[in-house]
């Protein structure tokens, strides 16, 4: 499968287009910031009402991370399902459950965050939903439904390859997309989360990497 030279040029490409959709989300109008009631009004009363603490704020581009990240995980873990019917190796099925297991509690714990804020959680994988556009164009990493086709259609040792080449650019787009709301989010919880996805999905890369260099699977 020779995509090794076309993979990084078009996770830049996506990248950069979800950089710059949180960009303008973030410093747009609308932003969902949770604050304490300091009105003049507000002082006159015997209680006070606590002031915010970081983990209680959030903008667009947390909202906006989630919305992303969801259907990306999701487009993950069902690629990672795909492993053990069509895959040869223990290693790489080994990684596709070590994969699935991070990855659905993530999904979870972003799906509360949408609601407690009164956002659309949204349905599906990367390929519908909010993982596209309107102009056809996915979040960084995420597969079309003709790429996801040609890994179904895999069997065996060239099931395996595929997989880690298409999972190598998926986590490469999650660190992108991670990277950014660390920048241009206000939310804890989610900066801390984009961290271990930007940890926990390095470490994977550098695995996966290892076993096409060495001819494995």
């Amino acid at each position: 499968m020779n995509t090794h030279r076309s993979l990084p040029r078009r996770a830049a490409l996506a990248a950069t287009a979800f950089a710059a959709a949180l960009v303008v989300a973030a410093s747009g109008g609308g932003e969902s910031t949770v604050t304490a009631d300091t009105s003049a009004a507000a002082s006159t009363t015997t209680t006070t009402t606590p002031a915010s603490t970081p983990d209680d704020r959030h903008n667009q581009a947390d909202v906006a991370f989630a919305q992303g990240m969801i259907p990306h995980h999701r487009q993950a873990v069902l690629m990672s399902d795909m492993v053990a019917a069509h895959g040869a190796s223990a290693d790489v099925k080994m990684l596709a459950a070590e994969i699935r297991e991070a990855q659905v509690p993530e999904i979870e714990t972003m799906s509360g965050w949408l609601r407690a804020w009164g956002e659309k959680v949204p349905a599906g994988t990367g390929m519908d939903g909010m993982g596209h556009r309107d102009d056809g164009s996915g979040m960084p990493g995420t597969m079309d439904h003709r790429e996801m086709g040609r890994l179904g259609d895999a069997r065996g040792n060239a099931f395996d390859t595929m997989f880690l080449t298409m999972m190598i650019e998926h986590h490469e787009g999650a660190i992108d997309m991670a990277g950014t709301v660390k920048q241009r989010g206000a939310y804890g919880p989610a900066k801390d989360l984009a961290d271990a996805i930007i940890t926990s999905q390095t470490a994977e890369i550098a695995r996966m990497r290892q076993m096409l260099d060495a001819g494995r699977p």
